[in-house]
């Protein structure tokens, strides 16, 4: 049996569901046609990969909507890197943590970003987020 996913500190499950609104909003502009760090709960497009699945160990395609597992958000930023390489778009909900060797290593150099104005409220949370959050857009790139 898969154990879901914990946070490391305080054994919080690490799940973050996307407030719909917020995701109506991106997914206006961008199409999202596969989530790829999703539940059969909570997934955002039709196609989607769950915990079983394991996002991180499949292709890609299409144009991708992505709220990682916050415990492992370096995995997912260079596996969004990697993809655009290989011609796809990914739009990550990320915790605004431009202290870590992920954001710089990562985000900074390859993504296009966007800062969210005040804190997400995560579906089925009493109170926003203790973090700010922050959206990454790694588009289609060819290696340097």
């Amino acid at each position: 049996m898969i154990q879901p996913r914990l946070l490391a500190v305080g054994g919080e499950r690490d799940e973050r569901p996307t407030p719909q609104d917020f995701f109506d909003a991106l997914h206006a502009e961008f199409g999202f046609t596969l989530d790829v760090a999703a539940g059969p709960d909570n997934h955002k497009c039709p196609d989607y990969f769950t915990v079983e699945d394991d996002g991180l160990m499949q292709d890609w395609h299409g144009v991708v909507w992505c709220n990682p597992p916050y415990s492992e958000v370096g995995e997912w930023v260079a596996k969004a890197y990697r993809e655009s390489l290989r011609g796809v778009t990914s739009v990550l909900l990320l915790p605004s943590s431009t202290d870590t060797a992920w954001f710089h290593d990562w985000v900074l150099p390859f993504a296009e970003i966007r800062f969210v104005r005040g804190r997400i409220r995560f579906v089925g949370q009493d109170n926003p987020a203790p973090f700010g959050s922050v959206v990454c857009i790694f588009r289609p790139r060819e290696e340097n």
